[in-house]
C-alpha cells in the first residue's frame, strides 16, 4: 500500500478543521436557538396560566366557565395545549386536551405567589417531544373554594423547527468541509510546487555531475536551509568522491611498481635454473617489496578507520620530553647508518593519545631521516603556545617548493622523484600524521626554506579538546 500524498493529507486536514470549527460554531448557534425558544415557550405557558387565574378572579367566573368554555380552548392557542380546571380532588370543571395528553399530577403554585420559571414542570412523552406544564391555585370570586388550573404544551413546534436547524447545519459544515478539502488540495499543490522543481533538479545530480548544485532562486523561505543542506551534502560527496578517485589513481599507480618488480624478478629467475645464492637474493629482493606492500595495506586501513569511524582516543597528559626521547632513540641507529644525530630540545606536557602521538612523530622523524643531508642534526623541539603544545622535526636537506608545501600532507603526494623513490616509503606517511592531528583537534604545518625543512604539530590544552 503506498503511503498518502502529502497534498492529500493537508487537504483532509483543511476538511477536517473547518468541519469541527464550523460544527463548533453551528452547536453554539444551536444551542443559542435552543436556549431563547426554551425562554419563549416558558414564558408563554405563564403568561396563559397568569391571564386564567386573572379571568377566574372577577364575578361570574363559573356562570363564565359554563357559558364559554371555547375562550379557554383559544387561550391554549392550538392542538398542543393542555388545560385542565377543577375544584380540588374533584372532576374537571373545563378539560382542554385535544391531544389526548396525559395530566400530569404536579404540585400547584399557591394563588398568593407569583409564577416563576422554576414552578414549571418539564417531561418527554414516548414520541421524544418535550412537554412542559404547570399547576396554579387561584381564588374564584363567586365560590368559596379555590380552583385549581393545570396547564401543559407539547413542543412539536419547536422540535420541529431544531430538527431543520440541525439537518441544516450538518448539511452545510459537510459542504464546506468538501470545499475547504478541494480548496486545501489546490492550494497546496500549487505551494508544493517548489519541491517537485527541487526533486527535478536532484534527479538532474549524478556521478558526471557532481558540480551541478541546486538554485535556491525564488524559492521559499522554508525551503532555504533545506536547500542549503543538500548543497553542502553534495559538496561534501564530491570532494570526496573527488578524493577516493585520486586515492584509488594513486594507489593503482604506486602499487603497479612493487607488483612489477615482483613479477619482473620472479619472471626472470624462472627462465633458466639459478644459483641458491641468486634465489636468496631474489627472495629478499621480493620481501623487501611485500614489505612495502603490507605497509602500504596498513596504513590504508588505519586512514579508513580515522577518517570515516569515530575512533575512541585515550588521551592522557603526556610528558613531552620523554615522548621525544623515546622516539629519537628508536630511531638512533638508523640515523647513525647515514651519519645523523637527533637532538630532544624542549620540556612540558601534552595532551594527546600516546600511541597515536608516536606514531605521528615517528612518521616525521622517518622523513627527516630520509631527506636530510648527511652528517646534519635532527632536531626535535618542544614549545609551549597559547592554548597548547607544539611539537616540531627540523632537519637540513633540499627545500621544499612552495606549491608543493600546500599538498604536502595528501596521499601518496610526492614532491619529486627522488623523494619517492625509496622502497621504504608508502606515501601515506603525512596523510596519517594528518588523520592523527584531525583527531585531536589540532593543527598540522610545513614549511621550508634556505635548505631547512620543519614539520609542526599543535596539541590543544585539554581544556581546549573538550
Amino acid at each position: 500500500m503506498s503511503p498518502r500524498s502529502l497534498t492529500v493529507r493537508l487537504a483532509l486536514l483543511f476538511a477536517l478543521l473547518s468541519f469541527l470549527i464550523l460544527g463548533l460554531v453551528g452547536i453554539t448557534l444551536y444551542r443559542g436557538l435552543e436556549k431563547q425558544l426554551i425562554l419563549r415557550d416558558d414564558a408563554a405557558l405563564i403568561a396563559r396560566v397568569d391571564q386564567i387565574r386573572t379571568l377566574l378572579k372577577d364575578a361570574n367566573t363559573m356562570q363564565l366557565i359554563h357559558e364559554k368554555p371555547q375562550l379557554f380552548r383559544n387561550m391554549m392557542g392550538n392542538q398542543e395545549g393542555l388545560l385542565v380546571i377543577r375544584f380540588a380532588d374533584d372532576p374537571p370543571i373545563v378539560a382542554v386536551n385535544p391531544g389526548g395528553m396525559a395530566v400530569p399530577e404536579i404540585p400547584p403554585v399557591s394563588a398568593d405567589r407569583i409564577l416563576s420559571r422554576e414552578a414549571i414542570h418539564r417531561s418527554v412523552n414516548a414520541d421524544g417531544i418535550p412537554f412542559i406544564a404547570i399547576a396554579a391555585i387561584t381564588h374564584a370570586a363567586d365560590s368559596p373554594r379555590d380552583l385549581e388550573i393545570i396547564a401543559g404544551r407539547a413542543m412539536m413546534e419547536r422540535s420541529r423547527l431544531l430538527s431543520a436547524y440541525r439537518q441544516r447545519i450538518l448539511v452545510l459544515t459537510a459542504a464546506a468541509a468538501a470545499l475547504f478539502a478541494l480548496l486545501g488540495y489546490l492550494l497546496v499543490r500549487r505551494g508544493l510546487r517548489p519541491l517537485s522543481r527541487l526533486a527535478a533538479q536532484a534527479e538532474t545530480v549524478n556521478v558526471d555531475k557532481l558540480a551541478a548544485r541546486i538554485d535556491a532562486a525564488g524559492v521559499p523561505s522554508e525551503l532555504a536551509p533545506l536547500i542549503a543542506a543538500l548543497n553542502a551534502m553534495l559538496d561534501r560527496l564530491e570532494r570526496g568522491f573527488t578524493r577516493l578517485s585520486q586515492v584509488s589513481a594513486d594507489m593503482a599507480h604506486d602499487l603497479r611498481t612493487p607488483i612489477s618488480n615482483l613479477l619482473g624478478q620472479t619472471e626472470v629467475a624462472l627462465r633458466q635454473p639459478r644459483s641458491a645464492e641468486q634465489y636468496e637474493t631474489l627472495l629478499a629482493s621480493n620481501l623487501e617489496e611485500l614489505q612495502r606492500l603490507s605497509r602500504m595495506t596498513d596504513n590504508m586501513l588505519f586512514l579508513a578507520r580515522a577518517e570515516h569511524a569515530d575512533t575512541a582516543l585515550e588521551r592522557n597528559t603526556l610528558d613531552v620530553s620523554d615522548e621525544l626521547q623515546r622516539v629519537a632513540d628508536y630511531f638512533e641507529g638508523l640515523a647513525e647508518e647515514r651519519g645523523l644525530h637527533i637532538a630532544v630540545q624542549g620540556e612540558g606536557a601534552v595532551w594527546a593519545d600516546s600511541m597515536l602521538l608516536r606514531r605521528a612523530l615517528a612518521n616525521l622523524i622517518a622523513n627527516a631521516v630520509r631527506h636530510a643531508d648527511q652528517g646534519s642534526v635532527i632536531v626535535l623541539r618542544s614549545t609551549r603556545d597559547e592554548g597548547g603544545v607544539t611539537l616540531s622535526v627540523e632537519n637540513r636537506g633540499p627545500t621544499i617548493d612552495a606549491h608543493h608545501l600546500a599538498r604536502i600532507f595528501d596521499r601518496f603526494y610526492r614532491v619529486d622523484a627522488s623523494r619517492g623513490g625509496s622502497s621504504e616509503a608508502s606515501g601515506l606517511g603525512l596523510s596519517i600524521v594528518r588523520s592523527i592531528m584531525a583527531l585531536h583537534q589540532g593543527r598540522w604545518q610545513a614549511s621550508s626554506a634556505e635548505g631547512r625543512t620543519r614539520f609542526s604539530l599543535f596539541f590543544p590544552d585539554q581544556a581546549a579538546s573538550v
